[in-house]
This record gives structure tokens, sequence and C-alpha cells, in this order.
């Protein structure tokens, strides 16, 4: 009999756990899909969006290990345990953030107070996103405690994450950015539509979860004692070179995700140049590299039981570069016309702003994405988790959320990197003073650099980093054999 069957992880319990990664990742994707095109194209914030990314980005880095900390150090909360706790604490401004992430009460020409704005809200979301995010995190390890019951809840968090993806695209279904007939004064109105149909899934999706979905164990006083200071864990963390090669490559991954998603509205609009009047091409896209990154996640728990999740996830960076190249080879200059013959008669579609070989190629490249997105989705938190479990054979406890903390802390840098990588590559551009409602051959071509060149270089980083990561193969089975010998670190 295989472990798996031997430890299996009913459904009900997987399925309620899952519903956890639509709260968490519809914010998110919605706000890096989102937030980005509003402020730069909408608000017309300029260069300004830089600035306010950066200052967010440097809080986060503060931000995010001392709420890991925090939920580390707390005491247990009578029947809500101390991550339920946060999570409950967290929810309700979450799903608020959502409105007025897109919701500027106010227009100026000096734009000084719509920044002012800018940058408050996106901090604030980020406390409260990182308050929910790092206390979910941090349970999955401790309520699934081996590697067959985290592949097995994996698969439905994976799921449900693309499920949020696949949400926190639906509104790019209109038209993001004031081109042709629509007017930023449309937008303006759209958007916080937008915000309040996010604030509802996200309250829709994390009733059940926090009701039923949480299982915390209850961690005795003489074990929370072994728990260091807030600076030793910081000290101990950092010092864990295992852990720092693997976030390292985890960052990269990050950087990816995170150039991908954010350049993504504008290479449709501006590359493929989809007109108005099709802009839920750009979502039917999105949602089909989502739905074959959903299909793939069996292959890739399979692919992990076989080869080890850290070469899994190496093969699965290496086939996500070859998938990035065809991005570069779209655009104006190739045919943008399909001719189709029924019952005799020729139809040509695609001129005239219709659906055309661009569009029909800009679905299926992105469809494509998925084979690699789906793997990196599905390794990097069975990885996380053979780290933590590792240090808590070292410590006697098991610090979940410190290292989540850590993580997060360090991840955001790929914030940055792609803020820094849109400003730099947009400043050989007729965009380097702000969004200007036109493209031309320097921004197709900055377009082009960002969502290929830039996230196959990120890929490549991440590969290195876990080639010269060691927590596998002998090493990992020994850890687990030992880790077998302590009931306390596992039930």
């Amino acid at each position: 009999m295989s472990q798996e069957d031997t430890e299996r992880v009913p459904l009900k319990e997987r399925v309620l756990f899952g519903l956890s990664a639509i709260p968490d990742q519809a914010t998110y994707q919605a706000f890096s899909l989102l937030v980005f095109t509003y402020y730069f194209s909408v608000i017309q914030l300029g260069n300004l969006v830089w600035i306010g990314f950066i200052i967010w980005t440097f809080w986060n880095m503060i931000n995010d290990p001392i709420l890991g900390a925090l939920s580390e150090k707390t005491k247990q909360k009578g029947k809500l345990g101390k991550r339920k706790y946060y999570l409950i604490l967290s929810i309700v401004p979450l799903a608020l953030s959502m409105f007025f992430l897109f919701f500027v009460p106010f227009s100026t020409e000096s734009k000084i107070p719509e920044f002012s704005y800018f940058l408050a809200i996106i901090i604030l979301f980020e406390f409260f996103y990182t308050l929910f995010d790092v206390n979910v995190n941090a349970i999955f390890p401790e309520q699934f405690t081996s590697e067959s019951k985290r592949a097995q809840t994996n698969i439905f968090i994976k799921g449900f994450t693309v499920l949020a993806v696949m949400l926190a695209a639906i509104p790019t279904l209109t038209p993001q950015t004031p081109k042709g007939n629509v007017t930023v004064s449309q937008l303006k109105t759209a958007y916080p539509i937008w915000g309040i149909y996010l604030a509802i899934v996200v309250i829709v999706f994390a009733v059940p979860f926090l009701l039923k979905g949480i299982k915390e164990k209850r961690i005795s006083d003489e074990l929370e004692a072994k728990r260091p200071s807030f600076f030793q864990s910081l000290k101990i963390t950092l010092k864990n070179k295992t852990f720092v090669k693997f976030v390292i490559a985890n960052t990269m991954i990050w950087y990816v995700f995170n150039t991908l998603i954010t350049i993504f509205p504008l290479y449709f609009e501006y590359v493929i140049d989809i007109p108005p009047n099709l802009a839920f091409l750009k979502t039917i896209s999105l949602l089909s590299a989502l739905l074959v990154a959903a299909l793939v996640l069996p292959f890739h728990k399979w692919l992990g039981s076989k080869v080890g999740m850290r070469n899994a996830i190496m093969i699965t960076l290496g086939l996500w570069i070859v998938l990035l190249v065809p991005y570069f080879f779209l655009g104006p200059g190739a045919q943008n016309y399909v001719d189709i013959e029924i019952l005799g008669q020729v139809i040509r579609l695609g001129e005239a702003g219709g659906f055309g070989t661009m569009e029909i190629l800009g679905i299926l490249i992105t469809a494509l994405q998925g084979l690699g997105l789906g793997g990196a989705l599905f390794y990097v938190d069975i990885i996380h988790g053979d780290i933590i479990d590792e240090d808590a054979l070292n410590f006697g406890v098991k610090r979940s959320g410190v290292f989540y903390g850590i993580n997060a802390f360090i991840h955001r840098i790929s914030t940055i990197l792609t803020m820094l990588t849109i400003f730099i590559v947009f400043q050989g551009t007729s965009w380097a003073g702000g969004y200007k409602p036109q493209g031309g051959v320097d921004v197709i071509l900055g377009l082009k650099l960002i969502i290929f060149l830039f996230p196959a270089l990120g890929c490549l980083v991440s590969i290195l980093f876990f080639k010269l990561y060691k927590l596998h193969g002998d090493r990992l089975l020994k850890m687990r054999e030992e880790l077998a010998k302590h009931p306390e670190l596992t039930k």
C-alpha cells in the first residue's frame, strides 16, 4: 500500500482548505493585473506609479516578517487558535480594500493628492493581505504534515488558485485603457464596479474556509517555549543556506509571474492590437492559460513523485522559457486576417478591427503558458514545507509563520524588479514620461522585451538556484526518516 493510500486526506478537508486560495489569490492577482494599468493609464500618474510601487515594496519588506513573527509569538486564542484568529481579523478589511483600490474620489491637476491616495491604499491593502496570506500559508505545513498529505491537498489549493486568477481576470472582459471611443470617465465608473465584485468574491469563498476548513493544532507550552525570539528567528532563518537558495529561486518565479500579469493587458492592447470591441479576448487568453494550468496539475503531481519536486520544478521552468519565445514574434507586419470558407463563400476575418490571426495566435500562445504556470504553482509550497520540516528537527518546533513571513519579505523584491524592468524599458520609448493613448514601433518592441526576454531570464536564474538547492534525494529521505521519530512535530 502506498504512502498516499495510508495518509489519505478526506476530500471535504482538502476542498475546504483549498478554498483559502480564492480570497488569497483573487485579491493579489487582481492587484497585479489591474492596479498598475488603472493608476498608469486611467488615473495617469505617469512616473509616480513607479515611485509608489517601490515605496510600497520597501514597506512590504518590513511588514511581512513582522506579521509572520507576530503570528508565531501569539498565544492560542481559545478555540480560535492563533492562525485562525488573524485570518478572521483580516478578511473584512481585505475585502473592503478591493473596492478602495479602484476608487479615487478626486481628480487634480498636480496629481499629488491622487498619488498620496494611491500610496496609502496599496500599503493598507498589503497589510491586510499579508495578515491573511502569512497565516494561511503557515497553517498549511502544520495541518498537513507529510509530503503525501501536502501533495493531495495542494492539488486543490492550486486548482482553486487557478479559479481565483480566473475570477480576478473577469474585469478584463471590458476595456482597461482609454483607447478608441473608450473614455477615462467611463473607466473611472467601471473600475469601482469591478472592485465591488472582487470584494464579494473574497467574502463568499472565505466564509466556508474560515468556518470549516481549518484544523489548527494546539501547541503545548513546552514546545512554545522553544521558539526563539523575533531577532533570533530572523538570524537563524537567514543563515539557513537551503532556505536562502529556495527563496531566491522563488523570488524569480514571482518576478516572472508578476511581470507577465502586469504587462499582459498592455501587450494585448498594443502588440496584438485588440480593438475595444474585442477586449474580452484578453480574458479568454488568460483563462485559457489558467485552464491548462489546472488540467496539468495531476501531471505535475505525478512528475514530482517520479523525479522529485526539486528536479520537476527545474524541468518545468526550462519548458516555460521555450513557451515564452513566441511572444516576441507577434505584432504588426504579420498577416492579421484569416479566410474561412462557408458554403462556398470566403469570409475574411480580421480586417477593420475584426478577429484575426494575431488574436488566434495570442490566445494559443497564452494558453501554452499554463504548462509552465501549473508546475510553478504546484511545487513551491511542497519544497518550502520540506525546509520548514528540517528546521523543526533542529529547533524542536515548527516556525512556519517566520519562514513564510521572511519568504514574503524577500520575494516582494520581485515587485521592485518588475517595476524597474517596465520603467527602464519604457524610458527608451515614447511612453518615457507616462502613458500615452497610442503605441509605436518602440513601444511594441519594449512590450515584447518585457513579456518575453526578462521573464525568460527570471526562469533561468531560478533554475540555477534550484540547481544549488541540496534538500532533495538521499538528504531529503534521511530528513523525513528522522522527522518520523518525532511525532510531536508531525501530529
